[in-house]
């Protein structure tokens, strides 16, 4: 059964938000359940019924939650409704302990959509030296982290596919929490260069499998090492 805590008045929405979205994602409230009625949150969390409309049009649009004008509002399934802006909250547990499912689904994720753009890049990319120069300067070690982040972001804008652009972003929003632990992890693959100039020279020979292929090699040096990580 569910209860909520009255929240501090300065937070307002943002507050009952938390404390709805916390319970939907540990499982206290199950897919399919009714939430308290309006008149019960209001009374519960010690705010205005305008501050739990807002929260729940956050809830909805995050497609935790189904509001049914005049009927109750229910839960959810979050795998069959949400999309990736959820996947930051999955990432990193309440605790802060990071979720070992979601790390290992968000790596595979990165690997396969910088594979697909890799070979798109092969027919629509007409000029290189953009990604040759960011691999030139892989080996300052202060910056090769961010100059990483640019070869992907001009591998993935040279494919021409909107939808890789926002799976990207999506899946740097969402280890971004544990950015500095991802980039440890990831810094044999930031070593790389010779995986790095083997996708370029894919895409340069129009070659889009092999430049498949090389990408997702690349890429693997990074997903088998955060699994080796989460296993341990």
């Amino acid at each position: 059964m569910s209860s909520f805590a009255p929240v501090d008045r300065r937070s307002f929405s943002s507050a009952v938000f938390e404390q709805i979205i916390g319970q939907i994602l540990d499982g206290t409230l199950d897919p399919g359940s009714p939430l308290p009625s309006e008149r019960v949150l209001t009374s519960q969390l010690g705010v205005t019924r305008q501050v739990v409309r807002e929260a729940l049009q956050r809830l909805d649009q995050l497609g935790l939650v189904e509001i049914r004008h005049g009927g109750s509002t229910r839960v959810r399934d979050y795998r069959s409704h949400s999309g990736l802006d959820l996947l930051p909250r999955l990432f990193q547990r309440p605790d802060g302990a990071l979720d070992p499912e979601v790390v290992r689904s968000v790596m595979e994720m990165r690997q396969a959509v910088g594979a697909d753009a890799a070979a798109l890049c092969a027919t629509r990319l007409d000029d290189t030296s953009e990604l040759r120069q960011a691999v030139a300067e892989l080996g300052d070690t202060d910056g090769g982290r961010a100059l990483d982040t640019r070869f992907w972001d001009l591998v993935v804008d040279g494919s021409g596919n909107i939808c890789y652009r926002l799976s990207l972003n999506a899946l740097r929003q969402a280890y971004q929490p544990a950015a500095a632990v991802v980039a440890r992890l990831l810094a044999d693959e930031l070593a790389a260069v010779p995986r790095y100039l083997a996708v370029i020279a894919a895409i340069d020979d129009r070659d889009p499998e092999r430049a498949r292929a090389a990408a997702s090699e690349l890429l693997a040096v990074g997903t088998t090492a955060i699994s080796l990580f989460l296993e341990a």
